[in-house]
């Protein structure tokens, strides 16, 4: 059975009519509604739901928020609080990507002051990326290409990451030009074991917003496809990841190696491209693995790259989408 939450401005969204119950949780601005950890608790609660499902954005990579489910006897479908403090901050995450063996790009992390800032960009060249310490789809990013944008694109993106993820630290990265961007899918439970389901080209995007995701990535050399799945699952594993997430790279221009780029510990909007590749749902295994069901596939370094999980149950959508209709 589902519980959906919703803010005012969702009161019609279709999540909210299809879910067998559904709870108000505040005012439209998100702060008060989708990034108010106790209204959320205090619905889960109400409605009597034994887990929360955090969603794609908003508090799903908040590690306080996984603490607050477990605190009020509930499980949080994701993974544990210490991981994605880990993961989720992204200085944290390009040090445990070098400490995995994974290549990291060059860059800095989060500054005191804006001096700090210019110094550190000034040691680090242009062009470079502004880049939010916290959250992800492509939000707090800005590109610099010389010192005299600078100021306006720490100030921008720290401005966007405060607004989205509740934290405005912002950091610098070397930023490479016309290079792809794969990310590979993989799944962890509780008993050690880490697979991939995969990866995924999204390099075309707008304004750091992806577009076009395509599955598997065209055109990369199989030497390098398979060490960038490798180095995902490498990573989940090192860190102790259990549920679903996605672990991205930069592909230079000529495809000559790869660069960790981030990890998102949290379900991605384009899952759906890998559900449909792999005949895999994706939420289903993430509710099973937080239920502490062990993956039926070991060994992941060898898996097909149709992974051999248990196919998803025959679509409901007929009956869901009748029971209410739009």
């Amino acid at each position: 059975t589902s519980v959906a939450v919703y803010s005012e401005a969702d009161r019609d969204a279709p999540h909210a009519r299809l879910a067998d119950d559904r709870c108000y949780i505040g005012a439209s601005e998100a702060r008060h509604s989708y990034l108010a950890i106790d209204r959320i608790v205090e619905a889960a609660l109400q409605s009597g739901a034994e887990a929360i499902h955090p969603g794609y954005g908003l508090l799903s990579e908040n590690a306080a928020f996984v603490e607050a489910v477990n605190d009020a006897g509930l499980v949080f479908i994701g993974p544990s609080a210490a991981v994605i403090a880990r993961m989720g901050d992204k200085i944290s995450a390009r040090r445990s990507a070098a400490e995995n063996g994974v290549p990291v790009l060059d860059g800095t992390a989060t500054f005191a002051n804006s001096t700090e800032a210019q110094a550190a960009a000034r040691e680090l060249g242009f062009p470079l990326i502004v880049k939010a310490a916290f959250g992800g789809g492509g939000r707090g990013i800005r590109v610099v290409r010389d010192e005299s944008e600078l100021s306006e694109a720490l100030a921008s993106a720290s401005r966007e990451a405060k607004s989205a993820f509740g934290h405005g630290a912002v950091y610098l990265e070397r930023y490479l030009e016309r290079s792809r961007h794969v990310e590979i899918q993989i799944l962890g439970d509780r008993h050690g074991s880490t697979v991939h389901l995969g990866d995924r080209d999204c390099s075309v995007q707008r304004r750091h917003q992806k577009i076009v995701e395509e599955a598997p990535a065209p055109g990369l050399p199989d030497e390098l496809r398979d060490a960038m799945r490798t180095a995902a699952v490498r990573l989940a594993s090192g860190v102790g990841y259990d549920g679903a997430g996605t672990v991205e790279f930069l592909v230079p221009a000529g495809a000559e190696g790869f660069y960790f780029l981030e990890m998102n510990t949290r379900l991605q909007v384009e899952h759906g491209v890998t559900d449909l590749c792999t005949s895999i749902d994706i939420v289903a295994q993430q509710i099973s693995l937080a239920a502490c069901a062990p993956l039926p596939v070991t060994r992941p370094d060898k898996s097909p790259r149709r992974p051999t999980l248990p196919p998803r149950p025959p679509p409901t959508c007929t009956a869901a989408w009748s029971r209410r209709p739009l």
